[in-house]
């Protein structure tokens, strides 16, 4: 029914929208389609995809790209992909390109700026004033583009750093039966909940221990000492022995301060051996890797015996 006033009517709609209205919206507050028209050929408006349309000149935001997207995708449309993993803060950059994920069936036109997928079963939820997949969801969707295990293991620790539960992806690989990896996806799911943090640690886990016959660490192992939460990679269990694996690519070896004292505060406290090593070690030289560990773990009586991982191995 239209409004007594339909400029102040749209004014506080689009305060609601982000600074976005449809057209089809002004007319049902009754506006006249002539006075609409103007604003955006004046340059007042701008038209972001058809039909829908920011009510000022400047460059428009992200969260106002989004919420137009998602009034262009019409209903039962949820922001996913990188759009939702930024929603979810799984990532700190917002995408170029906004994907939506509207259900099977239904078709939107291709627009400038959009991505639009097609779903029988999403689960949507409202977040930060968006119409956004499901955590799960969006970390699948994240997923379906990872190239190699590494890919895979970073999108998943950064789901579950930011607060996802395994459970929920869980839950969205039972809607989604068809995922594709989905074995590898259980895999690393359950090494992300057993404590694993990064592409690296998978590669320390899988490269240096796994195939070399080693005792598995315990991940992310935190300790008071001094009076002061300290948290190491891994710790050997009994052995005295830590690591601490350093992720950054074509960085110097950069120990701080703080790195420093931890180091100290652990020998003296405890005794324990701290082997720090960098993506080359773990990526390019896993067996010599395997070597130095396997060499600080007897120093403190291992008992086991390694085995090499090839027939070039360096690990005996």
């Amino acid at each position: 029914m239209p409004t007594p006033n339909p400029r102040a009517a749209i004014a506080a709609l689009a305060d609601r929208q982000g600074s976005v209205v449809t057209t089809a919206q002004c007319l049902r507050l009754g506006a006249d389609p002539r006075w609409v028209s103007r604003q955006v050929e004046s340059g007042r408006w701008q038209r972001l995809h058809r039909g829908v349309l920011v009510v000022h000149s400047g460059p428009p935001e992200w969260r106002t790209k989004a919420t137009a997207a998602l009034l262009y995708a019409g209903v039962g449309a949820g922001l996913s992909h990188a759009a939702a993993a930024y929603v979810h803060a799984f990532s700190t950059q917002p995408p170029r390109v906004i994907d939506v994920t509207i259900p099977y069936g239904r078709r939107v036109d291709p627009s400038p700026g959009l991505r639009v997928h097609t779903r029988r079963r999403t689960a949507l939820e409202h977040r930060s004033r968006f119409i956004v997949v499901s955590r799960g969801d969006a970390a699948l969707d994240l997923l379906g583009n990872a190239r190699s295990d590494d890919d895979a293991v970073g999108v998943l620790c950064a789901a579950v750093r930011a607060g996802t539960w395994p459970q929920q992806i869980f839950e969205a690989l039972e809607r989604r039966p068809n995922t594709r990896g989905r074995r590898l996806v259980v895999e690393l799911l359950g090494l992300v909940a057993e404590g694993i943090e990064s592409p690296m640690e998978l590669r320390y886990h899988r490269d240096v221990e796994r195939k070399h016959g080693l005792p598995r660490a315990t991940l992310q192992k935190r300790q008071v000492i001094a009076k002061l939460w300290i948290r190491a990679d891994g710790v050997y269990e009994g052995l005295g022995v830590r690591t601490e694996l350093d992720g950054q690519l074509g960085h110097p070896w950069g120990r701080t301060d703080e790195d420093a004292w931890r180091d100290n505060a652990v020998v003296i406290a405890h005794g324990e051996i701290t082997l720090r090593y960098r993506w080359s070690h773990v990526a390019g030289t896993s067996c010599r890797t395997a070597v130095q560990v396997v060499a600080a773990l007897r120093s403190r009586g291992w008992p086991g015996t390694p085995h090499p991982c090839s027939q070039g191995c360096s690990v005996r």
